[in-house]
């Protein structure tokens, strides 16, 4: 497993890098999503960004939706072409998860149907098919909501209402 740092987003440069990374690999190409569109989704001020380093080089990021209807959506995850298979994209998820179980009892992702070494990953790490988006993004692809839980929502309020100082 590779040894990273993970934290937010830094700045302007890292932005950037990010946005490349993001420009330049599937499942984005496929989805036909260039430096610009990257960049505004990266950027987006709602948004939570964390970016994992390997020594001084950024080995990949996540994009955290910690608002709206599905607070503790993971919208995106990238990894470096060269950090691939190292372990990278488990510990964003392990972070990720940890970051989003302090807050809500469900984690969701969303995988393109043409994605099966993400989709592996996100089952290996115990995310369950919830549903299927069909033409959500581009035509002739799907969207593949996943899930991993930790309880109802009721349970998890209850059990955050018992937890709390009275």
């Amino acid at each position: 497993m590779a040894d990273i740092q993970i934290r937010p987003l830094g700045g302007e440069e890292e932005l950037a890098t990010c946005a490349r990374m993001m420009a330049a690999s599937d499942p984005w190409i496929t989805l036909g999503r260039g430096f610009e569109a990257s960049y505004k989704s990266i950027a987006d001020p709602i948004k939570e960004v964390y970016v994992a380093l390997a020594g001084d080089e950024i080995a990949g990021f996540i994009i955290l939706n910690m608002t709206g209807p599905f607070v503790g959506y993971i919208q995106s995850i990238c990894v470096a072409p060269n950090q691939r298979g190292l372990g990278v994209g488990s510990q964003l998820v392990a972070f990720a998860e940890a970051r989003i179980f302090k807050v809500t009892p469900n984690v969701f992702i969303c995988v393109s149907s043409f994605n099966q070494n993400a989709r592996h990953l996100y089952e290996r790490l115990g995310y369950e098919f919830i549903g299927e988006l069909r033409d959500y993004l581009v035509r002739g692809y799907s969207e593949l909501l996943l899930r991993k839980t930790i309880g109802s929502l009721d349970e998890f309020h209850a059990r955050q209402q018992a937890e709390s100082p009275a």
